[in-house]
């Protein structure tokens, strides 16, 4: 059930951490492909495509990945929390094959394939609280 709910929602929120050992958590797109998380560095506007988070995976590669449900209907909460050791796919096979998941799931990214580096989210554990 955890699988097919964060394989279907549209949006979570990576967690890194900082150089100075602060969390950084932004809102981002992702493709779940087996037991990998890809998320890219898109066409979005950005003041630069050396974000924040790939510095910070780059020098801590442990990250969280949350996927959530908010209903006013209580019964229907939940949230998923997979976390995961990440890499930084920046060409080959595994980037163009995490490219053609994203633009699978996303529309947006089928008309404007993105062009920056892609996160690989190998995952190590899942973590889920109700209405799952």
């Amino acid at each position: 059930m955890m699988r097919r709910e964060v394989g279907e929602s549209r949006v979570g929120r990576l967690a890194t951490v900082t150089a100075e050992g602060h969390p950084h958590v932004v809102p981002c797109c992702y493709a779940l492909v087996g037991d990998v998380i890809y998320s890219a560095v898109d066409h979005k506007p950005k003041s630069t495509l050396a974000l924040r988070r790939l510095a910070n995976l780059r020098a801590n590669p442990h990250a969280s990945l949350v996927v959530d449900h908010y209903a006013d209907d209580w019964s229907q909460l939940w949230w998923v929390r997979v976390d995961a050791t990440a890499r930084i796919v920046e060409s080959g096979a595994e980037y163009e094959d995490a490219l053609d998941a994203l633009a699978a799931k996303y529309p947006q990214y089928a008309e404007t394939r993105p062009e920056g580096a892609v996160i690989a989210l190998d995952l190590t554990k899942w973590t889920a609280w109700p209405a799952l």
